[in-house]
Formats: structure tokens, C-alpha cells, sequence
């Protein structure tokens, strides 16, 4: 896992946004895409809302996914597969980096058809915790008509990212403007931020 850590890390060195097209295993992201439309079925996916704990605000106008926590309670062996991936990295990451990271936290995201997020930061104006904004997607055979790009506003260009299976995207939460463009089926995804 080591050269996947590094493509990830080298790419945002080089672009600010980093980019691993094979960060999940095919294999894990099949067991993890499937909790995901488990608990989707059972009605176990909650509207997401912008802020945090203490303003919260849900507006689907600005917002319209759904997400369920991940959480190693769960007992979910691929949930704790896909953590103990998450300590590895996060190691990796402080002792080439130096980074500090302390923790971190991951829902799974389902945007159904017609749903996307408006242009936004990922670190909430009262708590700078959130230093890394990380998704990796579980989403296969995605086409370029499926839409649902990641689409990064750097400040002198667009970027836009198709959340293909396995990937991972990775990028400062403080500095990065980013939103997620109008899908035309249904995108999934992990989606967290590692934190100090």
C-alpha cells in the first residue's frame, strides 16, 4: 500500500488536490458499496445538513445527499478493514508529512438521481479540526453521462473528477472550494476528514 499512499500523497505535493485511482481494494469496495445499499434499503440513511453539532442546517436547495457514520462500534468487519486502511495511511501520512493527525471521521454518502452539493469549505468556521477532506467512491462502470463530478474550483481553473470505483480524492479542507455536480443515477461514496 505503500506506492498508493505515495501517488496520493505526491499528487496533492503537485496539484493541491491528491488523486489514487486504486485506493480501496476491488474486493473491499464491493463489501463496502453493499453496507451501504443495505442500510439504504432499511431506511437507515440520513438526510446530510451543512455545520456542525451546534448549527446544523438542512437545506436541499444547498445540499441533497444522504449519509449513515461509520464507526468501528459497527463490529462490520469491512468497516474495521476499511479503518485499520485508514491508520495505515494516516501513520504513513504523519511520518513522511508530519502532519499531526490525531483521528479522523467517515460517513458513506448515497446521492440518488437528480441529487448534488452546492460550491462549499469543509471546515466549519467555529472548529478547525478538519485539516484533510478525504472520498473514496464505490461507484462502478461510472460513465462520463452519469455526471456527478467532483469538480474542485482552484483559483485560476476547474477541475473536475469522476468518482470512479476504487478512487480516492484527498485535499486540504480549509483551502479547497469544491461541489459536487448534478448526478444522473445513483453515487456513492465514503466521505470523512482526518483531524488534529
Amino acid at each position: 500500500m505503500e506506492q498508493t499512499f505515495n501517488d496520493l500523497i505526491d499528487s496533492f505535493i503537485s496539484n493541491k488536490v491528491g488523486i489514487s485511482d486504486n485506493f480501496l481494494s476491488e474486493s473491499l469496495a464491493a463489501h463496502l458499496k453493499a453496507n451501504l445499499n443495505s442500510l439504504y434499503a432499511q431506511n437507515q440513511m440520513k438526510a446530510a445538513g451543512t455545520g456542525n453539532n451546534s448549527q446544523v442546517v438542512h437545506d436541499k436547495l444547498f445540499r441533497s445527499d444522504i449519509i449513515h457514520w461509520l464507526d468501528r462500534k459497527h463490529n462490520n468487519v469491512h468497516e474495521n478493514a476499511f479503518f485499520d486502511l485508514m491508520d495505515s495511511f494516516v501513520s504513513h501520512l504523519n511520518s513522511t508529512c508530519y502532519t499531526g493527525i490525531t483521528g479522523y471521521e467517515f460517513h458513506y454518502t448515497l446521492y440518488e438521481k437528480d441529487s448534488f452539493y452546492k460550491k462549499h469549505l469543509d471546515q466549519f468556521r467555529n472548529n478547525d479540526s478538519r485539516q484533510y477532506s478525504m472520498i473514496i467512491y464505490l461507484n462502478s462502470n461510472w460513465q462520463e453521462s452519469d455526471g456527478g463530478e467532483l469538480c474542485i474550483h482552484h483559483s485560476d481553473s476547474l477541475q473536475n473528477i469522476s468518482p470512479n470505483n476504487c478512487k480516492s480524492v484527498f485535499f486540504k479542507s480549509s483551502e479547497i472550494e469544491h461541489e459536487v455536480l448534478v448526478t444522473h443515477k445513483e453515487r456513492r461514496s465514503i466521505t470523512g476528514w482526518l483531524k488534529i
